[in-house]
């Protein structure tokens, strides 16, 4: 079931003569139950196409739905009972703690959040230990890092018990641990509670994991839109990101900085210490061909150029670099 769709959207912004198309003739569509990521370059238009679905900006042209319902006839009040957004802005908010601000996610479903009974405030409770601030639910914002002031946003998304849920770079201030946790919650939260959530992530390799579909935006020819390994296979990732200072690698989903390779060696071995020994290579210069020389083997305890033994990489790269020396 298509709980958000959009049909010919274009999105933008006006100026003070025209408008600005951003994007343009967009035919998106999300699932119930499924987690989509949308991937691009910097100024392709995510956070612009993640407002405008969630009824912030109004369609330069096209429409979107929610429930097939337009979105830009849904009340402001009925929107925060089907979409929690959670943006990149900054919130300050004078003396309010981390308990007082998740609790705001309720205020669609309360006269006002003093009605609060011990049931929902185990909801709230809950939220804030999911995102690990339980020993922070008295500190007041203010207090908090960037990246703990936007697990606490998180955790008010949650609150708000929405079935769609909309996330502008939720992972932007984590640390790699709590980004991946973070995107394995968001992933079980959609496949076990049947919400539909949407995510615009710079996260590449984890969003290559974690989405069910990705929505690929270009600069110039629109959205791509597929299961992420299809996106890989036929090129539109290498494509979308092509660069001369890095490169998407097609065989682990991984990007690889583009170094001058202006010597050669040949290397053979173990697969998992050659590959961390052909990375370690390609940044000092190397580039690994059949049969250049020096010829590397890779051994159980060592690194072996024809009788000298090397026992970690840092020793292979002096030992190389002083040969040639």
């Amino acid at each position: 079931m298509n709980v958000l769709k959009t049909t010919s959207l274009s999105v933008g912004y006006k100026d003070s003569k025209k408008d600005v198309v951003i994007q343009h003739n967009l035919n998106l569509y999300v699932n119930k139950g499924e987690m989509v990521c949308l991937i691009g370059p910097n100024g392709s238009g995510k956070t612009t196409l993640l407002r405008t679905l969630s009824g912030l900006l109004r369609p330069l042209s096209g429409k979107s739905y929610i429930n097939n319902i337009d979105v830009q006839k849904i009340s402001s009040r009925e929107r925060a009972l089907l979409i929690a957004l959670v943006l990149t802005d900054r919130v300050d908010i004078e003396n309010a703690t981390v308990e007082s601000i998740v609790s705001m996610g309720l205020h669609p479903h309360t006269s006002w959040w003093g009605k609060i009974n011990k049931q929902i405030n185990s909801v709230v409770e809950s939220a804030i230990e999911m995102v690990h601030l339980e020993k922070k639910a008295h500190s007041l914002l203010s207090e908090l890092s960037d990246g703990e002031r936007q697990r606490v946003m998180i955790a008010k998304a949650f609150v708000q018990d929405t079935p769609i849920i909309i996330l502008d770079e939720p992972t932007a201030h984590l640390d790699l641990p709590n980004r991946i946790e973070i995107m394995l919650l968001l992933h079980k939260l959609a496949h076990e509670t049947g919400k539909t959530v949407l995510i615009s992530t710079h996260e590449l390799d984890i969003a290559l994991q974690a989405a069910d579909r990705v929505w690929l935006m270009t600069e110039n020819d629109g959205v791509e839109v597929g299961v992420p390994e299809d996106l890989v296979l036929n090129g539109k990732f290498t494509e979308t990101f092509k660069s001369d200072n890095f490169i998407f690698n097609p065989t682990n989903g991984n990007f690889s900085m583009n170094y001058s390779l202006t010597k050669k060696v040949s290397v053979f071995g173990d697969k998992t210490k050659m590959y961390w020994t052909l990375r370690a290579l390609a940044r000092a210069g190397y580039l690994a061909e059949a049969d250049a020389k020096p010829a590397i083997t890779i051994e159980d305890n060592c690194w072996k150029i024809e009788n000298e033994k090397f026992y970690s990489i840092e020793e292979l790269l002096n030992g190389l670099s002083n040969s040639i020396h």
